[in-house]
């Protein structure tokens, strides 16, 4: 299902980790089958229609999804209130912390719907 993914995944050192993140990709893709996967930037990443939509990258103490600057706005009191230390384009999911799911739900749906008619890969 995350074919395209699996190099970055075996990348990950710790295991546990590997896992997590393997778990996240593959429920985007089974959450929003609509969305096509696409590996740049050394990071895996959705796009729908050829515009971004989220993408993940993986440090030492975190694991982050990054929606773009304007969902980050949109959402900061929600990523503040899950304690995903929150930065201008993307939040840090620590790895002892569990992924809020109905909150990435949300966050991918607000970009689908928001960069519905755009035609670029980033918003303007």
């Amino acid at each position: 299902m995350i074919a395209d993914f699996e190099k970055f995944i075996d990348q990950v050192e710790d295991p546990e980790h590997q896992q997590r993140v393997r778990d996240v990709l593959e429920w985007v893709q089974t959450t929003f089958p609509q969305l096509e996967q696409r590996y740049a930037w050394n990071q895996p990443m959705f796009t729908d229609h050829g515009t971004f939509i989220i993408g993940f990258s993986v440090a030492k103490p975190h694991m982050a999804f990054a929606p773009e600057g304007t969902v980050m706005e949109a959402f900061d009191a929600d990523i503040r209130a899950a304690h995903y230390n929150p930065g201008k384009k993307f939040g840090r999911i620590k790895w002892s912390q569990p992924v809020d799911y109905e909150l990435l739900k949300r966050i991918i749906e607000f970009n689908i719907a928001d960069k519905a008619d755009c035609t670029t890969f980033w918003r303007k």
